[in-house]
């Protein structure tokens, strides 16, 4: 028992991230029911025409941290648009993210997975929408 206890411990200090913020406590966007998880994306603006792909070197900044039907993915903006998302590799590799949740409504920026650090509206007028992005 004492040997699986340090073990746990070790894991924890070694990847504290893994397996805390695979999503974010509180985003109205993931719901759970009986016919399992359903996940909302933010709106897509008529004005976007293509999706700037991961690989394609279109994308400037922070990646944009969203929860879709697959998981958690890495995309260009923050529609997930299929062509603009990669599979996660926060807790992998280290880059700069903005976490994108639902909350009261709204669509927000937020700093890190936790509602309680910077967040800014997503569909505010600039400079009241630009996010605060973090390396993580």
């Amino acid at each position: 028992m004492k040997v699986l206890t340090t073990v746990i411990f070790a894991m924890t200090a070694l990847f504290p991230h893994a397996s805390y913020a695979q999503f974010v406590k509180g985003n109205e966007a993931v719901r759970f029911g009986p016919a399992g998880k359903r996940v909302e994306t933010p709106p897509v603006p008529r004005s976007v025409i293509r999706a700037c792909e991961p690989a394609a070197g279109c994308h400037a900044g922070a990646w944009r941290m969203v929860e879709t039907e697959a998981g958690l993915m890495e995309c260009t903006e923050i529609w997930a648009q299929p062509k603009s998302c990669s599979a996660s590799t926060y807790g992998v590799q280290k880059l700069p993210r903005v976490w994108v949740v639902k909350h009261d409504g709204q669509w927000f920026h937020c700093q890190y997975p936790d509602l309680s650090s910077k967040c800014t509206p997503v569909f505010a007028r600039p400079p009241a929408n630009l996010p605060f992005a973090a390396i993580q």
